[in-house]
């Protein structure tokens, strides 16, 4: 994994991307929420292949605005790149966009875990 690493995902805005089902708002445009996912998405694919066998990543920051409305039934696509490595501690920029430009921008926060171990200590929530 290298600083400058770069990732690509896209999706179509539909019905159950919008504000209105989200519950972010009451309007039939794509939510924020489904950006933010669509930017995390992004970036932890964009690492997954080059983390050891049961290690994954995990979000923890996101400092993101949401600059522009976009339709139903239009294409959004985010693009992520791998800024920073601190340990385990990965800083990423992250920039969506739909057909007519970009809709959103910022920087996204992931660290490596191991899977299993970080699924436990969620599970073990259970039992206090």
């Amino acid at each position: 994994m290298q600083i400058g690493l770069e990732g690509r995902c896209e999706q179509l805005v539909t019905p159950s991307l919008s504000a209105r089902a989200l519950g972010s708002g009451a309007v039939d445009v794509y939510a924020t929420p489904a950006m933010i996912a669509l930017m995390e998405q992004t970036a932890a694919q964009s690492v997954a292949p080059h983390l050891e066998e049961g290690f994954c990543t995990v979000g923890t920051a996101l400092n993101v605005s949401h600059e522009a409305a976009t339709p139903m039934g239009m294409k959004v696509w985010c693009n992520s790149v791998l800024l920073e490595i601190s340990g385990r501690k990965l800083t990423f920029r992250v920039e969506a966009f739909d057909e007519k430009g970009r809709i959103g921008a910022g920087t996204h926060e992931r660290f490596i875990v191991r899977q299993q171990s970080f699924e436990a200590r969620a599970r073990a929530k259970l039992e206090d």
